[in-house]
């Protein structure tokens, strides 16, 4: 990847790729569940809690991967599951069809989930006999022209008895292309033992890894292909669905309506009826039945936006509560806040929620109105029914059913622009005949 960021944290639909891994392997509920990762990881240690980690100290490849779980899995003699953190659209369905054929009689040893991808590429190569019993996998670099032509490829997701397991990896040798343990040698292993084998198709899609920056723009545009779909399959209108942008935990109700350029980040909920107008970016926000975002909207973490209420043009909404039938229509800032159902906000209006130090609250009753161009210095209160007149800043709580002003009282001067008219016309008057005078001369 190129990245001071380790491949697997890097994300796709907002998550990184193996918590999307992950969720697929939560399903199956698996007594043991352990990632391994090599030294100086410790953001993926983070990233993935509350699972464990198990450290491999020296990169030496897969079977050495997955021979550090000895000591967590010593003894242990039901199914191991071995799948990689960066395949993000593995499926709890294709994993129970895998671990459904381990458990088939005769039972096999090892069962590896196989794909055919339109280009093979690099993949390894699952050799089978004529009976479809699985006899080995080939690495790329190890395959030979003919090998190579073989359209079965292998995954690297295998399912394996947990009473051969480390007994096998015990007898892979060292790769001498790479100088690595290939967990793939199992297979040919397990067969000189006389232990089965077998094999299970999955869709190349769902198998695909990432393994640089183009790939990972591939997987992007593959879940967003996928979100979209199932978005329209739910009941919402995508007026433009290939400029909308969702994250893995997006939920939208019935009958919303999605406007074009509409980026949802993580944590967003959608309520039936909601419309989203054109490029608005939405995260960490609840939007409420029937409410309208947009366009050019931002909802931030925390924005919460009642049944009916308006989040209009410029609009910026970050840690605040507005009631349903609120309006705030344009150019404004809420942050910190609560707004009262009912309640309007006018253009240019701004919470004043930090001073340099700590963060405010602004809290603003039911039915107040809120002139244009105001500051609301918190913490404040705005009582229900109050009015705040337009270029006001309001650092004091205001009663309920109040008018509160705190600009300067205004003063006419009478004439004064037709002076000044006349002023400027005799001075421009004075400079050009000095220009001209000037010009005589030379």
């Amino acid at each position: 990847m190129k990245s001071g960021l380790p491949k697997v944290l890097h994300p796709v639909g907002g998550q990184p790729l193996i918590r999307h891994v992950l969720a697929a392997a939560r399903s199956l509920r698996p007594d043991h569940a352990a990632v391994v990762i090599g030294p100086g990881m410790e953001a993926v240690t983070e990233a993935v809690k509350p699972w464990p980690t198990l450290l491999q100290k020296a990169q030496a490849g897969t079977g050495d991967a997955v021979r550090v779980a000895k000591k967590m899995l010593g003894g242990f003699t039901g199914d191991v599951l071995v799948i990689f953190g960066d395949t993000p659209f593995l499926t709890p369905q294709t994993l129970k069809k895998l671990l459904a054929r381990k458990r088939q009689a005769p039972e096999p040893a090892v069962v590896v989930l196989g794909m055919r991808p339109a280009d093979p590429g690099e993949y390894g190569r699952l050799i089978t006999g004529a009976d479809g019993v699985l006899e080995a996998i080939v690495e790329f670099r190890e395959a030979n022209a003919k090998i190579r032509q073989i359209p079965l490829c292998n995954s690297g997701v295998m399912a394996i008895d947990g009473r051969h397991l480390f007994r096998l990896l015990g007898r892979i040798e060292k790769s001498r292309v790479k100088g690595e343990y290939y967990l793939t040698d199992l297979i040919a292993i397990a067969r000189k033992e006389g232990l089965p084998c077998a094999y299970v198709e999955g869709e190349a899609w769902e198998l695909l890894g990432v393994n640089d920056r183009a790939d990972l723009a591939e997987a992007e545009a593959l879940f967003q292909l996928e979100c979209r779909a199932a978005a329209m399959a739910g009941g919402a209108t995508l007026l433009d669905p290939t400029t909308v942008w969702f994250s893995f935990d997006t939920k939208l109700g019935k009958d919303v309506t999605i406007g074009p350029n509409v980026f949802f980040g993580p944590g967003v909920t959608v309520a039936d009826g909601a419309t989203i107008r054109a490029f608005s970016h939405i995260e960490g926000a609840k939007i409420g039945k029937s409410a309208i975002v947009g366009p050019f909207a931002r909802l931030r973490p925390g924005a919460d936006i009642g049944e009916g209420a308006h989040i209009g043009n410029f609009v910026e909404v970050k840690k605040a509560r507005v009631e349903a039938g609120a309006k705030v229509n344009h150019l404004t800032y809420v942050g910190d806040a609560l707004i009262g159902r009912d309640a309007n906000i006018g253009a240019g209006t701004i919470t004043c929620n930090y001073d340099g130090f700590k963060k405010s609250r602004t809290v603003i009753g039911k039915r107040a109105f809120i002139g244009s161009n105001t500051a609301l210095v918190a913490p404040v209160t705005i009582g229900n029914g109050a009015v705040i007149g337009a270029g006001s800043v309001v650092t004091k709580n205001v009663a309920a059913d109040s008018l509160a002003l705190t600009r300067a009282e205004q003063r006419e001067v009478k004439g004064w622009g037709r002076k000044q008219r006349a002023k400027s016309g005799a001075s421009a008057k004075r400079k050009t005949k000095t220009a001209g005078r000037k010009k005589k001369k030379g």
